[in-house]
């Protein structure tokens, strides 16, 4: 099993799929292999022997311990990848994870800021730093492009275009997106652009975001670098970089744009992904509603 990890990895490596996706394989593949160790002799896993209900074990024994649903259903589906590809390549005759059922959670609604904290996590980089200069213009683009933390550590100094205020964005499966640019958001990526030589060195490239040493910044430095902005104005946990992204969508909803713009822009495939934004908008509505139309308040008093 252990080789059959290996090159299931770096078959995910060849297509380029996501640099946290093929972690999470990483991980979960290796916990389901030291799960079925002492099962096999000398603790060496063999591939074909493996069966369904060493799978459901796995999974039933990770639940006992209090591991939640959602975690489940990607162990899951990191199991079924893997062994679909074991099945092409002739390494297994059957599928053990072919009728694999992945357990029901419920879909969370995704957190994002309101405006008026957007505006206080933007005053809070000291633009008298370099790196406070630096990290305006990335917290700056990711909220106005709606980017993926990957995709804004991706960016190459060629991905902004000034004159047609837009950027190029390769997301997932490598899919080419154009998205627009907001004028502040290019206001801060000139000043930026400006200092960017205070971080070159043989290493940077024409990479757009450098690190301190000149390198291009890796997804998990831009994310460390952004949680210790967004934990000074977080409402409570859960309020991650990605939420910069779901703020983007939430307000182009709630200000009238249209669903399949904003499914383009954010590059989902599936329209329904981006409708869960819809949910959001309708409840900051129905707040607006409750608060503000004469018979709503009159029928809340009357209850009283």
């Amino acid at each position: 099993m252990k080789n059959a990890i290996n090159s299931f990895l770096s078959y995910c490596f060849a297509r380029n799929l996501a640099e946290h996706t093929i972690r999470a394989y990483k991980t979960d593949l290796g916990q389901l292999e030291r799960f079925l160790e002492p099962y096999f002799e000398n603790g060496v896993v063999v591939l074909q022997n493996i069966a369904k209900l060493n799978l459901r074990d796995f999974l039933r024994n990770l639940g006992a311990e209090g591991v939640k649903n959602r975690t489940l259903a990607r162990k899951t589906a990191s199991i079924r990848e893997f062994f679909i590809y074991c099945q092409k390549c002739s390494l297994i005759e059957t599928n053990p994870a072919e009728t694999l059922k992945t357990p029901k959670f419920e879909n969370r609604l995704p957190v994002n800021f309101t405006i008026s904290e957007i505006d206080k996590l933007m005053e809070i980089p000291d633009l008298d730093s370099k790196f406070g200069v630096r990290n305006r213009a990335m917290l700056e683009l990711i909220y106005s492009s709606g980017l993926r933390i990957s995709e804004a550590a991706d960016c190459r100094l060629g991905s902004i275009d000034f004159g047609t205020q837009t950027i190029k964005v390769i997301g997932k499966g490598k899919k080419e997106r154009i998205i627009p640019v907001g004028k502040t958001a290019l206001r801060f990526l000139r000043k930026y652009l400006e200092i960017r030589t205070k971080f070159e060195s043989k290493e940077s490239g024409d990479y757009l975001f450098l690190s301190k040493s000149g390198q291009k910044l890796t997804p998990d430095e831009l994310r460390e670098i952004l949680n210790r902005y967004l934990t000074l104005i977080a409402k409570s946990s859960g309020y991650t970089p990605h939420a910069l992204r779901h703020s983007f969508a939430t307000h182009l909803l709630s200000n009238g744009a249209d669903l399949k713009s904003v499914q383009e822009m954010l590059g989902h495939s599936n329209l329904s992904t981006t409708q869960i934004y819809t949910h959001v908008t309708i409840n900051d509505l129905k707040k607006v509603y409750k608060n503000m139309h004469p018979l709503a308040k009159k029928e809340e008093d009357d209850s009283r």
